[in-house]
């Protein structure tokens, strides 16, 4: 049995020192995932995150962000990384914060939903335990729709691991499975998965309206 069923829920609660404190909040933020999060394919070189980050401006916050994906990885792979490439950033920082966006790498792998559920459960749980707040960004939909169908199942499962645990997740795959503007990007697209500008463009549409400014307590 892993963490997903032995573990009860937890949600994440700064901790007085991360509140109680003058000017304003120093505040670490790592992104871990797959190539979604590393911005792979856009033309200006942005993704989903650096256009996210952009947006994400306060004057009580002090935001140090780190883009940590990596092309072609799996629940598996951050499993292994995220602790050990995260820490040396939240180091130095007073509010420490984690940015997971994975999921199309799991199917490539041939991970099965269970595994890929309770390598998320295992991160989450991980996390918040460590005093980090997780934030979780699902896998936008492709053209095929055999690999969709096993993308759904992962999908859901997601959801309900971050239900369960009062943890944001960002659906990013029915809002666009039937999307003009994301449909044609992909068709244009090389491979026929990462989108150009515009879609990376709906991508951070979707996480800065899914909860992204109440989980940095930001939000008017």
């Amino acid at each position: 049995m892993g963490s997903d069923d032995q573990q009860p829920p937890m949600e994440f609660i700064a901790s007085a020192e991360a509140l109680a404190m003058d000017g304003p909040r120093d505040v670490g933020l790592v992104f871990v995932g797959d190539s979604f999060v590393a911005g792979y394919g856009d033309p200006k070189a942005l993704g989903w995150v650096s256009r996210v980050v952009a947006r994400t401006t306060h004057p009580d916050l002090d935001l140090t962000p780190y883009n940590l994906g990596v092309r072609g990885q799996s629940s598996a792979d951050l499993l292994t990384r995220w602790r050990a490439e995260g820490l040396p950033r939240w180091a130095e920082r007073r509010e420490r914060r984690l940015v997971i966006g994975v999921g199309q790498g799991d199917l490539d792998q041939d991970l099965t939903i269970a595994r890929a559920r309770l390598n998320m459960a295992n991160m989450l749980d991980d996390a918040t335990a460590r005093g980090i707040s997780p934030f979780v960004v699902g896998p936008p939909p492709t053209l095929d729709q055999e690999f969709n169908s096993r993308l759904e199942s992962l999908v859901e499962a997601q959801s309900d691991v971050c239900a369960r645990r009062s943890i944001p997740y960002v659906d990013c795959y029915y809002p666009l499975l039937e999307h003009d503007q994301w449909l044609s990007e992909l068709s244009a697209a090389t491979d026929q998965r990462h989108p150009g500008q515009a879609g990376y463009g709906l991508l951070a549409w979707l996480v800065l309206h899914g909860g992204w400014e109440h989980w940095l307590a930001i939000a008017p």
